[in-house]
């Protein structure tokens, strides 16, 4: 019998790594195309401090990677169906009401 634990494991850390603004901003710019780190601040208006730790997370959740180009380092997407991944779920999510935002996790009814 196949164990579904690796499955469920993939979609936490995607999940993870989708449930902040930043890491989604980060995600579909880098669907876009690699980046050096200097670029994705300025381009996301965020230190660079800041972008470092969410890059590490979404390194750790094996979503991006980084790849050494001479001296410094440019981030991609560790897959490319990541990139197609993120479109089927902007597309498919088209039952948003704009007044409403979405429950916290924390709370009955968290969508």
């Amino acid at each position: 019998m196949l164990s579904i634990a690796p499955d469920i494991e993939v979609l936490v850390r995607f999940g993870r790594a989708l449930a902040d603004p930043i890491r989604c901003r980060l995600l579909l710019a880098l669907r876009e195309a690699p980046a050096h780190p200097s670029d994705l601040a300025d381009a996301l208006e965020i230190s660079r401090t800041r972008l470092s730790n969410h890059l590490a997370c979404l390194r750790d959740c094996g979503l991006v990677v980084a790849v050494p180009v001479g001296r410094r380092t440019r981030y991609e997407l560790a897959d490319p169906r990541i990139g197609h991944a993120l479109d089927d779920l902007r597309t498919a999510v088209v039952a948003v009401d704009a007044g409403r935002t979405c429950a916290d996790a924390d709370e009955e009814g968290c969508c």
